[in-house]
């Protein structure tokens, strides 16, 4: 089944696989049912899963009222494990996870600055520590991918604002490093992956990142939409204001350049006479009712939601989530977007932060690495005990 040691190739046998994961639990003679195979077919699948440690039988199942009790199949996430990483132009997250989003260990550094100069050491630094005493499974690590605040394109590193990492071609030299099969995405296309695998029910969504950049990763029918040469998505540079601030983008006015965090705890910092400020920084003075501070978040709020309408009216999401450390510190800002939407279409559109408890794009990298290896491309984890803590 497996022709390589990382990718499951037959297509009958990733469809028997996946409906293992949809059902929790199932049958042989369910699985003839919902796949449309024959049961010698299902049975032969079926063993070879068994054989790659990719399913268990779990459990006896009841009795219909004629014929023997069915055995239970359930998928095994401990056939392999993946690893993640979201390398912030100054920060970096990094987790290796079962093949079920359930989290080994993580490392999180702040003012962690990213540079082709030191972005292979510290990569290989941060594996090293992740694989101590890591778990023995069948497969070991199934994949890497890496996260990028850029445009990305199979792989490669197109352009970036904040860093300089298409420089070089790191994912070459990552190859040459890793036995495992590495990949490199951009962070807000991974984001909206974590979300539809393991926290969305819906086929259609837009996670919006809002971090030191802005930037959408859009999910359609179950799919990632990244557009000619990986440039879907990259909302940071709508023209929020025409003549308006300079991007480094070459436009002036971008929504980058009025929203993202880096300009908004500048401008905070700037008003409030505060050096360094950050999520928690803002979340205090809101909680404390500093009207200067009630002030500029309003007036955040409503730039946030003439792009969200924006987005919505040329996407026709059935969800936008946020992901973003300032709307999960200050939920009030998700609502005031909703109140600033006046669009009746909009108001069709489900609106809400991540469910996520830590970042989402960790997720949608440790799901990336999951999809390669399974070949389910429209993968459904669902797992709330792994990404809800």
């Amino acid at each position: 089944m497996i022709s390589s040691k990382y990718t499951i190739r037959e297509q009958n046998e990733s469809l028997i696989l996946n409906h293992i994961i949809k059902h929790k639990e199932i049958s042989r003679a369910d699985l003839s049912i919902v796949s449309s195979l024959n049961k010698a077919s299902v049975s032969s699948i079926t063993k070879k899963l068994m054989d790659d440690h990719l399913i268990i039988e779990k459990r006896i199942g009841e009795a219909s009222s004629r014929g023997r009790k069915p055995i239970l199949l359930t998928f095994s996430p401990t056939a392999g494990v993946a690893i993640g990483l979201d390398l912030g132009y100054n920060y970096l997250d990094a987790m290796i996870a079962y093949l079920d989003g359930t989290e080994i260990k993580r490392i999180q550094r702040v003012d962690t600055y990213v540079s082709k100069d030191n972005v292979l050491a510290m990569i290989e630094e941060v594996v090293q520590k992740l694989c101590i005493d890591l778990p023995k499974t069948p497969h070991g690590i199934v994949g890497m991918t890496i996260a990028i605040q850029g445009q990305v394109l199979n792989d490669q590193i197109i352009s970036t604002t904040y860093y300089d990492l298409m420089a070089f071609d790191l994912i070459t030299k990552l190859n040459n490093t890793y036995d495992f099969p590495v990949s490199i995405e951009n962070e807000a296309n991974l984001s909206a992956l974590g979300e539809y695998t393991f926290s969305s029910e819906f086929e259609n969504m837009i996670s919006i990142s809002l971090h030191s950049g802005i930037g959408a990763g859009f999910v359609k029918n179950g799919k990632l939409e990244v557009g000619n040469q990986g440039y879907a998505g990259q909302v940071g540079h709508m023209i929020l204001f025409p003549d308006g601030r300079e991007c480094p983008c070459g436009n002036h006015g971008c929504f980058d350049q009025y929203c993202s965090t880096r300009v908004i705890y500048q401008e905070i910092g700037q008003l409030k006479n505060i050096e360094k400020v950050n999520s928690d920084v803002v979340m205090q003075l809101y909680q404390k009712k500093d009207p200067e501070v009630l002030k500029m978040i309003q007036k955040y709020a409503e730039y946030l939601a003439i792009s969200v309408n924006n987005i919505i009216m040329i996407q026709a999401p059935e969800m936008v989530i946020f992901n973003s450390p300032i709307t999960k510190k200050i939920p009030a800002i998700v609502e005031f977007i909703k109140d600033y939407l006046k669009n009746r279409y909009a108001k069709e559109v489900k609106i809400m932060n991540s469910p996520i408890q830590w970042n989402p794009v960790i997720y949608g990298a440790i799901a990336f690495s999951i999809q390669q290896f399974l070949n389910i491309e429209q993968l459904k984890l669902m797992n709330g005990d792994a990404v809800m803590v």
